[in-house]
């Protein structure tokens, strides 16, 4: 469900005062070809998305203006609708804000909407949940090399990778599947959804669940596919998760180019 089907914004409710001046929080879902960015989030010199917007931004502003996304995509990995607000003083209107944007963010850019939203509005924290799509190649192809992978030296069938899926859903605790990061009280996260289909050539995984690790989408897909190769049974999956060792040999990080973020889920709100 799209932010804009489901929130209903008054300017008065979007409106406040920080340090003397009149603030208001917008919220985008833009689009973006993650193939020549590194990553999502700002790291001294190189090219992120975060980094690009937050410049235009403080240029249309004059001051220096922070971007808060729904989530942090790593370097290569696309989406196709993230999330992030940011606090602006400005007359523009929400259209006119990505108008001003679009005008102004590279080729490998597109904001798709702007709205008002209350000012205590987090994208992070008040996301109920975010979905991905892994595709994979069955053939190789120079002009999908960015955006599909091709597993050469895998042996896989779509209905074993299939067998793998409900094994995943529910809340687990998914340590095995995720790169370690120290700032983390807990690593359970709740998957509501897996499913695999085939499609122009292609086999597409979507994963929707409240949460999502760092690496987990692709540590999870590259699992199913040397569960497949191997002919193991599906059943070792629920092993995986309860050993909580992400050096088991089964355990496969798949390569971020196939990764698409396709939607991020808010709860309805007014003010």
């Amino acid at each position: 469900m799209l932010w804009e089907q489901c929130c209903s914004l008054s300017l008065a409710t979007s409106v406040f005062i920080k340090k003397g001046r009149q603030m208001s929080r917008f919220l985008i879902c833009l689009s973006y070809d993650g193939t020549d960015f590194h990553g999502w989030q700002i790291q001294p010199q190189t090219r992120t998305v975060q980094a690009a917007l937050e410049n235009i931004l403080s240029e249309i502003a004059g001051s220096h203006v922070a971007v808060t996304g729904s989530g942090r995509t790593d370097a290569r990995v696309h989406a196709m609708c993230q999330y992030a607000h940011f606090d602006l003083d400005t007359r523009m209107t929400p259209s006119q804000i990505v108008a001003a944007l679009n005008s102004r963010v590279p080729a490998d850019i597109k904001i798709r909407s702007c709205q008002l939203v209350p000012e205590d509005f987090s994208t992070r924290y008040n996301a109920i949940s975010r979905t991905y799509q892994y595709h994979i190649a069955l053939d190789y192809s120079p002009f999908l090399r960015n955006y599909a992978v091709y597993f050469p030296r895998f042996n896989f069938t779509q209905e074993s990778i299939a067998n793998c899926l409900p094994k995943f859903l529910g809340e687990h605790d998914f340590t095995a599947f995720a790169k370690h990061n120290p700032d983390l009280n807990h690593h359970r996260c709740t998957i509501t959804a897996f499913d695999i289909e085939s499609k122009d050539s292609q086999l597409i995984l979507t994963i929707q669940a409240n949460r999502f690790l760092h690496n987990m989408v692709r540590r999870i897909v590259g699992t199913c596919l040397r569960i497949s190769h191997t002919k193991s049974d599906p059943i070792i999956i629920t092993k995986l998760i309860n050993d909580a060792d992400p050096t088991n040999n089964l355990i496969y990080t798949a390569p971020p180019q196939g990764l698409f973020l396709t939607n991020v889920e808010y709860p309805d709100i007014s003010g």
